[in-house]
């Protein structure tokens, strides 16, 4: 047993509040059984988990310095910087790292990651802990804890199977939650919701398995011996996708009556359609990101993807750097560092509008051409070439000065 399990041996624990609220994963009202694990083959589920967890993964991730003039300056000589920018951990790369924590929010609701220090309390290392594994609890003086199950195909970075974390040990980036420590997971929450989805999905798979005809009755107008025969016979020649279209010959007097209704009655692909849109809005994805553009047009597909980032990243970002400074930095570090992801690359319009932007600022002066060469990843021009000059129109003045400079002008001023 190691010691921080000691201390907690034989003391009475509680979960955290947020822990005693709880929306399982499991049947829908739709009768479907929905989880982590089927929820994702759901492409709607599967496109908008893949689009947040990519998009967090790809955004560059830096440590900045404040220097002493007030500006920020990247921290490329801290080890914290390496590993958020790079590897957090031999095994995977930042871009990893931050796709599986992301997904696993979007699923379970919470993030969780072990934090590996020296003796001096530097971070060396962040490992991915599993957030179905993982109990927020608290001791008996009311202190945080965390207790997780260990599998053995993890990374030997703790010992035993049931091992308790102290805070400062786990990065945890929660959900949206009751408590603010707990996050709920999306997928339990809306299983009716993804559970009447994939009911859609596997009507729409065994209607075409039936070979697209409606199920129905064959009508005798004598007794059948067995029943069971005939249906077998039946199903095994015109049942399935392969079959579809066969002739059937009926013998006897036999009758065939469809029953069921068909997609258009039952409205399936109306209620798979309604089924995307709905599981877009839990992810708040732009239905355009998903192939569905049936509401887009050229002139508003450009907005919707800056929204995008304003209305959709940008609060998973400002969850995500809040807690990286609150684990990975201490209260004095974070006086003088920062953790920022950049968002400038998505948030650029079109060449055309970015060059006029562009104009606009050095015609105004408030940008000089080396911080337009320096957004557009070009060579900055030299000093001495004037790559850092402000610049400002010489045909502007002010409006009470426009006579004067009319006068000069025309020469009547030295005539007087």
């Amino acid at each position: 047993m190691s010691f921080i399990q000691s201390i907690f041996k034989g003391k009475a624990t509680d979960r955290a509040a947020g822990s005693g609220y709880r929306f399982f994963f499991g049947q829908s009202t739709a009768g479907k059984t929905v989880n982590e694990k089927t929820a994702m083959q759901m492409t709607a589920v599967f496109a908008c988990v893949r689009i947040l967890a990519e998009s967090i993964a790809s955004l560059p991730l830096h440590v900045y310095k404040r220097s002493p003039d007030g500006n920020l300056v990247k921290a490329e000589d801290t080890e914290l910087f390496y590993l958020l920018h790079d590897k957090p951990n031999p095994e995977m790369t930042s871009f990893i790292f931050r796709e599986t924590l992301m997904t696993h929010i979007l699923l379970w609701g919470n993030a969780y990651a072990q934090i590996l220090r020296n003796g001096r309390g530097e971070v060396l290392g962040l490992y991915p802990l599993l957030p179905n594994k993982m109990t927020v609890e608290r001791d008996e003086k009311g202190q945080l804890y965390y207790r997780y199950q260990r599998v053995n195909e993890e990374p030997p970075t703790m010992d035993g199977t049931d091992v308790i974390l102290l805070p400062e040990d786990v990065l945890h980036i929660p959900g949206l939650g009751f408590d603010g420590l707990v996050g709920y997971s999306p997928i339990s929450m809306m299983k009716n919701t993804i559970g009447l989805a994939m009911a859609a999905e596997e009507y729409g798979s065994k209607f075409f398995a039936n070979g697209a005809a409606p199920a129905g009755v064959l009508e005798h107008p004598g007794v059948i011996k067995d029943v069971s025969k005939l249906r077998e016979s039946w199903n095994s020649t015109f049942g399935g996708s392969a079959n579809a279209g066969k002739i059937a010959i009926l013998e006897e007097g036999m009758h065939f009556s469809p029953i069921s209704m068909s997609p258009q009655d039952s409205q399936l692909l109306e209620t798979r359609q309604y089924q995307l849109t709905e599981i877009a809005r839990i992810f708040r994805i732009p239905p355009h990101m998903l192939a569905d553009l049936s509401k887009a047009t050229y002139s508003n597909i450009e907005h919707q993807s800056l929204e995008f980032v304003k209305y959709t990243l940008q609060p998973w970002i400002a969850r995500w750097e809040a807690a990286l400074s609150d684990a990975l930095l201490t209260r004095d570090e974070r006086k003088e560092y920062l953790i920022r992801f950049n968002v400038d690359g998505l948030l650029r319009g079109d060449y055309k509008t970015r060059m006029e932007g562009y104009a606009v600022g050095i015609n105004n002066g408030f940008l000089c051409p080396n911080d337009v060469r320096a957004l557009e990843n070009l060579d900055l021009i030299p000093e001495e070439k004037g790559g850092n000059s402000f610049l400002i129109q010489g045909a502007m003045v002010r409006l009470e000065d426009a006579g004067i400079y009319a006068a000069k002008g025309s020469g009547k001023e030295q005539d007087e």
